[in-house]
């Protein structure tokens, strides 16, 4: 079993190390590791976790914070394919789609940007429309996208009335950013959280941008 788990540790020589010394005794390996932002003295990293069967995930929580110094902001199951080059591999996807490169890229985001579930939203004349969603996208849509058009990635309010109420109930984080278009916006969810860092919001928009043009 694999795990997603996002660490906040100090951003000096050898707290890694001792991470993984501590999640090792609980018989936890680090399959991987993304560095998703850095800060003044501490950093936050993602790290893919396997652990032996039917082992509590709850163990590797209790053996990353035995630190001390170290806060484990979330942990998720994890099943994505490890790929170090993530963003060009779905560009290359979207590229070379024969059918619908809108379906491939919102089923391919949510593994590359670790969420739960994107979708695709355009504005017509009666208001904002989703356009396409992910195979985990949720059946329930937003009635109304009253911060659209949008001109920058931005993080979005999770608690803000156009927000359906089974999306706030999962305390489902939001992030979006214009596709090619003010109009047109690329959005994520994650149920659960964690929160959006400022460094993934800019890799969406990155993302969303180099897609866009790719999209035509």
């Amino acid at each position: 079993m694999s795990y997603l788990l996002r660490v906040q540790l100090p951003d000096r020589p050898g707290s890694l190390g001792a991470l993984a010394l501590a999640l090792g005794s609980v018989g936890a390996d680090i399959l991987s590791l993304d560095v998703v932002e850095r800060g003044a003295g501490y950093a936050v990293d993602d790290l893919v976790v396997e652990v032996p069967p039917g082992a509590l995930p709850d163990t590797l929580i209790t053996a990353a914070e035995s630190m001390g110094d170290v806060r484990v902001d979330s942990i998720r199951p994890y099943s994505g394919v490890l790929d170090t080059h993530r963003e060009l591999e779905l560009i290359d996807q979207v590229a070379g789609a024969r059918d619908d490169r809108m379906q491939v890229l919102v089923d391919g985001v949510p593994r590359v940007l670790r969420v739960g579930w994107s979708t695709i939203l355009d504005t017509g004349d009666q208001g904002a429309y989703r356009v396409v969603g992910s195979q985990s996208a949720p059946e329930t849509q937003a009635s109304s996208a009253p911060w659209m058009p949008l001109d920058k990635p931005t993080v979005l309010d999770p608690d803000a009335e156009w927000v359906p109420q089974i999306w706030r109930d999962m305390d489902t984080k939001l992030a979006a950013a214009p596709l090619g278009a003010p109009e047109k916006v690329l959005m994520l969810g994650r149920p659960g959280g964690p929160e959006f860092r400022p460094s993934e919001v800019a890799r969406l928009g990155y993302l969303a941008g180099i897609v866009a043009t790719v999209l035509g």
